[in-house]
């Protein structure tokens, strides 16, 4: 794979020699998980959202869950000991997180953030996560991933889901 195809997120992944595949797939601007998962013959449960929001405090935050799920805001608080989180507007994720709509992901942004993946990860020995930007997927460990950006897994989807 030749230098200009790589990522920010799969910069670091190498750096910190972690093991991973990439996926790509055709696209021009966002589209949702759900039909990109379908696209790659991907299970649903199997690839993960970043969504990122704003706590209370100010901090920002990412929290990943399988595509087809709704993020629990009151859950994805307690998890990160806010008060309440907000998700940020579209407009704001390049400015935040250096990526795009349909790009991000909690590797290899401006800032690390504190991340959260729901816990449905665990029982996942690889799971799919956005490569860094529209039209490539990352497939790797979740508990490596966890480790490296010292994040932690938790409940954090809606209830029934």
């Amino acid at each position: 794979m030749g230098k200009e195809l790589k990522t920010n997120a799969m910069r670091f992944l190498d750096k910190n020699k972690i093991d991973y595949e990439i996926q790509v797939y055709q696209c021009d601007e966002f589209i949702d998980g759900i039909t990109v998962a379908n696209a790659l013959g991907q299970p649903l449960e199997e690839t993960f959202k970043t969504l990122v929001a704003k706590g209370k405090s100010g901090n920002y935050y990412c929290f990943l869950i399988p595509v087809a799920l709704g993020l629990d805001l009151k859950k994805a608080a307690k998890s990160v000991d806010e008060k309440s989180v907000e998700l940020i507007h579209v407009k704001d994720i390049n400015k935040i997180t250096g990526y795009v709509r349909g790009g991000c992901t909690p590797i290899g942004m401006k800032k690390q953030f504190m991340t959260v993946v729901h816990d449905s990860a665990l029982s996942l020995p690889l799971f799919y996560i956005s490569g860094g930007r529209i039209g490539t997927q990352i497939k790797l460990s979740p508990e490596k991933l966890v480790n490296a950006i010292r994040g932690k897994f938790d409940n954090i989807i809606l209830q029934g889901e």
